[in-house]
């Protein structure tokens, strides 16, 4: 599937910035498929997914005066509106209820033995922390959305507004550099 055109997207927006309805459906006819995609590999559930869709073009709708050429591809800024939005939908389906200990069996209470594990976990998280702050912050931001949010590198590259030479590059060297430091 190849990319719109971004003129005829930053055409579009600026309709809908002026309340013209049929610009709207233009636009979701030209980029719908490529914000399905976006959610659908954050949210793996097609009707969670597509509700999440409807969401995002009412947020296009309504924010798209704040579109800034300047800043980002249309398509970019977009896919990001569509990201922001199953991203919440993933936190807020991962919201827990707290548990008091004696709530729970003994046998899931954690004893002393059990808090060597978490500490270990603890230090590696920590490691690891400390070596992605070592990177470039293209490099962090390239990982995080690869690795984290499960995008492609196509997308993350169409995010950002870089190449996908760039994106890949990047993505390589932080791994590498990763890689170098937790080894050290």
């Amino acid at each position: 599937m190849s990319e719109p055109d971004a003129g005829e997207l930053e055409q579009l927006l600026g309709r809908c910035a002026a309340q013209d309805p049929t610009a709207l459906e233009q636009l979701y006819q030209r980029v719908a498929g490529i914000l399905l995609a976006v959610v659908m590999r954050i949210l793996r559930q097609r009707d969670l997914a597509e509700d999440a869709l409807q969401d995002v073009f009412v947020r296009i709708w309504l924010q798209a005066r704040q579109y800034d050429q300047i800043r980002g591809r249309p398509l970019a800024w977009m896919i990001s509106i569509a990201r922001y939005r199953a991203i919440d939908l993933v936190r807020a389906q991962r919201r827990v209820v707290p548990l008091i200990e004696e709530d729970l069996p003994a046998q899931m209470i954690l004893n002393e033995a059990d808090t060597s594990e978490s500490g270990e976990s603890s230090r590696t998280q920590s490691a690891l922390q400390d070596c992605l702050n070592i990177l470039s912050a293209p490099q962090q931001q390239c990982l995080v959305l690869a690795y984290q949010e499960g995008l492609s590198h196509e997308a993350v590259a169409s995010l950002l507004g870089q190449p996908l030479g760039t994106v890949k590059s990047w993505i390589r060297r932080g791994l590498q550099s990763l890689r170098k430091c937790l080894e050290s």
